[in-house]
């Protein structure tokens, strides 16, 4: 499906974003292994987290949708009756990631403790992803994986696991959450060392369904014992910063804009956007709420971003971890004026697409000049918009679509986004809320 995006002079608007995909795809998988019964409110209605959702009932796990009292059909609560420790069901058909390389690699750390084998399928992007980082570690702990040259299909033969110390190369934070969920079964303790420190979701979480972990040196050492168990609870998923980030550029990107955000997530290792984009040159207020409304140590709040001046900005390679999600969004600057440069994000090369590439291509699809780099890229001249009408291909990648959009808005006639469709990954209602923000 393709979308036109017209042009627009700024935007304004106040809004809140679906619930986080990210706390989503924990809460759930925890919640599956807990005791109990666990309600999950404002869980993330994107593609992905459903099929975390789907591949939890093929192991024999009970998840309900409640619509809510009003019975409108807008689903309000996931209910999700947990197995416990040892409670899952050998698979009787392969589990579908679909489009979901989180679900994929955190749900192979679970499999890896079961007695039981299951295959992990995806779609044909998924296919294309490396697992190679899951498959080495959790073969240490124990577990045999077979794969197709180190991408899906996988084969998860579970067996009992033991403790590993692993340094990782390449912070990621699913890497990361994969080996502490098998860590949580294994015998003895479970270490997972960082170059830099990554999002932290799944050491809030395992606390919330009362686990422990042991967080050292700055959050880039995380420990934790296993033979736990787990209890169920009712959370509230904050908003998904990482969708809120393009509101935050779109703002950002046009002065005289005015965006408002409620009840989004602020965990500081998620929100490294804040600072880039006060040192672009917009005003952005963040206001704490009490800190963790029904969450789990997930800090949320309102963001205020009023767009002022234009300019240049270059993202180093330290800080490309904590925004790696927000890369796209912060690209599309380049299509309003602004020079972005980006290093030391390679990592960007094996998300749903080969996103450097993509950025890229579609950038200049919308007559934006963009270069690629072997790890990140430059788009855009300072003060001088180069955006045309156009036509970019997200070329099936959620991020890609809602990028493009942004950098859209400051052409001078009606730009064509192909794959407009695939947003649905992880914010299906996105450019409805764009047309009521530039209406």
């Amino acid at each position: 499906m393709s979308t036109v995006v017209a042009p627009a002079r700024h935007v304004r608007g106040r809004l809140r974003v679906p619930g986080d995909k990210s706390i989503s795809h924990r809460y759930a998988l925890l919640a599956a292994l807990a005791s109990g019964t666990s309600r999950l409110s404002n869980y993330s209605p994107g593609a992905d987290c459903h099929s975390t959702l789907a591949c939890l009932r093929g192991l024999g796990v009970s998840v309900t949708e409640d619509t809510g009292a009003r019975g409108d059909g807008d689903i309000r609560d996931i209910l999700i009756i947990g197995r416990g420790r040892d409670g899952l069901s050998s698979p009787s058909l392969p589990l579908d990631a679909g489009n979901s390389g989180s679900t994929m690699r955190m749900l192979s750390g679970v499999l890896a403790a079961q007695p039981f084998t299951a295959h992990v399928i995806g779609d044909a992007s998924l296919s294309r992803r490396p697992m190679r980082r899951i498959i080495e570690p959790l073969g240490r702990m124990g577990c045999r994986i077979d794969s197709a040259d180190g991408r899906p299909p996988l084969a998860i033969h579970g067996a009992a696991l033991h403790g590993i110390l692993h340094r990782a190369e390449v912070p990621s934070a699913q890497v990361k959450s994969a080996i502490m969920l098998a860590g949580i079964h294994a015998s003895g303790t479970t270490t997972v060392v960082e170059p830099v420190q990554t999002r932290d979701h799944t050491e809030h979480a395992l606390r919330a369904f009362g686990g422990s972990v042991q967080v050292e040196d700055g959050g880039t050492r995380v420990s934790v014992n296993g033979g736990q168990s787990l209890t169920a609870r009712d959370l509230t998923v904050p908003g998904d910063f990482s969708s809120a980030a393009f509101w935050m550029v779109a703002a950002a990107a046009q002065p005289g804009s005015h965006v408002e955000i409620e009840d989004v997530g602020l965990n500081p290792s998620r929100t490294g956007l804040v600072d880039i984009l006060r040192r672009f040159g917009a005003r952005v207020e963040v206001d704490l709420t009490s800190g963790d409304i029904g969450g789990a140590g997930e800090p949320r709040g309102t963001i205020t971003v009023e767009g002022d001046r234009i300019g240049r900005l270059d993202i180093a390679a330290e800080e490309v971890p904590g925004i790696i999600d927000e890369l796209p969004a912060i690209a599309a600057l380049a299509g309003h004026g602004a020079e972005v440069s980006v290093r030391g994000a390679a990592e960007l090369r094996v998300k749903e697409t080969d996103r450097i590439a993509a950025l890229v291509a579609g950038l200049r699809g919308l007559g934006i000049s963009a270069d690629e780099r072997p790890d990140g890229f430059v788009a855009g001249e300072t003060g001088r918009s180069t955006a045309g009408a156009g036509e970019a291909d997200a070329r099936g990648d959620h991020r890609m679509a809602m990028a493009f959009a942004i950098a859209a808005l400051a052409g001078p006639s009606p730009s064509r986004i192909i794959g407009a469709d695939s947003v649905v990954i992880s914010y299906p209602g996105f450019f409805e809320t764009l047309g009521r923000l530039v209406a």
